[in-house]
């Protein structure tokens, strides 16, 4: 039996489509939707998917599949906000579509940036104001 790849190597497309959970036919159908989906291609069209090109596929797949967005949806979602926004933070060191990011955008242990937590936070603080005036409106 052979070997496992090491993580930084090249994938077939069998190999990738096992590892994103779809099928072949669904990779080569995403590459005709999404621009952002190239594998480098060989002689003969043979395709091998790179680290970045399998986090791109993960992250169409999660983006249609448990998101429930439209083929158009992911396309929207590229176009306005980037390859890195689409990945998520977990992955988006694995591409570099141009952006710069600084230390205040990287990823924390939980995959979010601090500006997300901070976001969170003050959204959070928010509900509970809005839950205690509630509170206090239904009591009377």
């Amino acid at each position: 039996m052979a070997s496992p790849k090491s993580a930084n190597a090249f994938r077939t497309i069998s190999e990738a489509a096992e590892e994103v959970g779809a099928p072949q036919h669904v990779l080569r159908f995403w590459e005709t939707k999404f621009a952002f989906v190239a594998p480098v291609k060989r002689a003969g069209g043979r395709r091998f998917y790179r680290p970045a090109d399998i986090a791109v596929l993960k992250a169409v797949k999660r983006l249609l599949h448990d998101e429930g967005l439209t083929i158009r949806g992911v396309q929207r979602l590229h176009k306005d906000h980037g390859l890195k926004r689409l990945l998520g933070a977990d992955a988006s060191l694995l591409v570099d579509d141009g952006e710069t990011t600084d230390s205040a955008g990287a990823p924390s242990e939980a995959g979010e940036t601090p500006v997300d937590a901070a976001r969170l936070r003050a959204v959070l603080a928010d509900l509970e104001r809005a839950r205690a005036r509630l509170d206090a409106v239904l009591s009377h």
